[in-house]
């Protein structure tokens, strides 16, 4: 027994407009139906939606992973394209953690010497 698209964008954080595109995409499965022609989103979904909703918050571009998508449908002969794919993408997140720290260090001496001008 599935979850409705409203319950399924509740705990994906997900918009129930943004699953339906994502169907209509490729990026998910096309989802089951009930009876009544509405989606049943099963556990199965929600936890490829999580791993789509990280992706995204990575940065990673909805083209790429569509792609990913694509040869997770073809089957265990693409994991060793699918597992290139997150190492370079992971090497793009690492290197946006670096900048991100070199930025926040910046950040903090400037913070710092204004706290030091105002404790004269």
């Amino acid at each position: 027994m599935g979850i409705t698209i409203q319950e399924a964008s509740r705990r994906s954080g997900l918009s129930a407009h943004t699953l339906r595109y994502y169907e209509r995409i490729g990026l998910i499965h096309e989802v089951e139906r009930g009876p009544s022609g509405h989606r049943k989103y099963a556990a199965p979904d929600l936890d490829w939606l999580d791993f789509l909703t990280k992706l995204r918050a990575t940065g990673m571009p909805i083209a790429d992973m569509c792609r990913y998508a694509e040869l997770c449908r073809q089957g265990p002969q693409t994991s060793a394209e699918r597992r290139r794919m997150l190492e370079a993408h992971r090497s793009r997140v690492r290197a946006q953690i670096e900048q991100l720290t070199e930025d926040l260090e910046v950040l903090d001496y400037k913070i710092d010497l204004y706290k030091a001008r105002e404790n004269r």
